[in-house]
């Protein structure tokens, strides 16, 4: 069941507002919910794409999420050649959009400070993305422990909503 009605939290907010202010480049992100958008980023990498976002794969058609949300059918087809609508979302074994990695690679690479949070590390290729990470200034925020800590400057084992919480921009 399509959920679109899920609201930003507090960190979806917190980097929204230092993005505003200058001291966020982007935001890499695995979600696929959009709710970086919603809260106010403008700059958001979806590395495994966004149900917002839905597509005809016979003539490539693009659809909104209310679309496939509300079609009386169990699969939604499209309205202009009767091609089924997948939403444009990497599925299992499917490879990830180049130019987003590549966008990605690159805000990674040029980072004065890189921020990690919320995550495993332990799915690839996007844990990978860390080995992109030129800089001293390396934050892993994560309740549980990662395979990265060890390289971390700063580590903090804590709820990401904890931290940014109390960030003042």
């Amino acid at each position: 069941m399509l959920c679109l009605d899920a609201e930003p939290n507090i960190t979806h907010k917190k980097l929204a507002e230092l993005e505003a202010a200058g001291k966020v480049k982007a935001v890499v992100t695995q979600n696929i919910d959009g709710l970086h958008q919603l809260a106010g980023s403008k700059r958001v990498l979806e590395l495994h794409g966004s149900v917002h976002r839905n597509y005809c794969r016979k003539c490539g058609k693009g659809f909104d999420a209310e679309y496939v949300r509300d079609y009386p059918g169990k699969v939604p087809l499209c309205d202009a050649c009767g091609g089924t609508i997948k939403p444009d979302v990497v599925l299992y074994e499917e490879g990830l959009d180049q130019q987003t990695l590549e966008d990605a690679v690159f805000y990674i690479s040029h980072a004065d400070m890189l921020i990690i949070g919320g995550t495993s590390l332990a799915v690839y290729p996007a844990a990978g993305l860390i080995d992109y990470y030129r800089g001293n200034k390396l934050v892993l925020i994560n309740k549980s422990t990662t395979p990265m800590d060890a390289r971390a400057d700063l580590l903090i084992q804590a709820g990401l909503g904890d931290v940014f919480g109390q960030i003042e921009v």
